[in-house]
């Protein structure tokens, strides 16, 4: 890591930003709002679309390196592919959304060792990275644990 702060001002007040869909989600499940169970699926597509975009970002730094292996772009495609089979539990009528959300909560808390094993990120967009999916992991499990308030 340099020392560097190449990150935008506009970047991290958009990345912290980028909590809140999880936060009002959480919020309308705590009021009782009507919109319950519309707060849990929407919480876990907020959720997934953000860890596919993680395996893009992956993507797209490896292409940049010039020196990314084929186990890098394997990688990159995992995210996207274990969203949509934390779906499938839903589309078949299984039980959902709660576990589906502690495990997709727990992917992207673990997601920056990723980046940090690819070799590719930049010290200060790893830090951002480990902020925001610190944040955004730890809202989408306490999504899942409240999945029960609802169902």
């Amino acid at each position: 890591m340099d020392g560097k702060n190449r990150l935008s001002p506009a970047a991290r007040a958009l990345g912290y930003a980028g909590l809140l869909p999880q936060m009002i989600c959480i919020g309308l499940i705590l009021i009782g709002h009507e919109w319950r169970y519309a707060a849990l699926a929407g919480g876990f597509a907020y959720a997934a679309a953000i860890f596919s975009f993680l395996g893009g970002v992956w993507w797209g730094q490896a292409l940049q390196s010039g020196r990314a292996s084929a186990g890098a772009y394997g990688i990159a495609v995992l995210p996207s592919l274990l969203a949509v089979a934390l779906f499938l539990p839903w589309s078949f009528g299984w039980e959902w959304p709660g576990p589906a959300l502690l495990y997709l909560g727990a992917l992207i808390l673990a997601s920056p060792l990723i980046d940090r094993a690819l070799g590719f990120a930049a010290g200060d967009f790893l830090r951002l990275r480990w902020h925001l999916s610190l944040g955004l992991g730890s809202l989408t499990i306490v999504l899942g644990l409240m999945a029960d308030r609802v169902i």
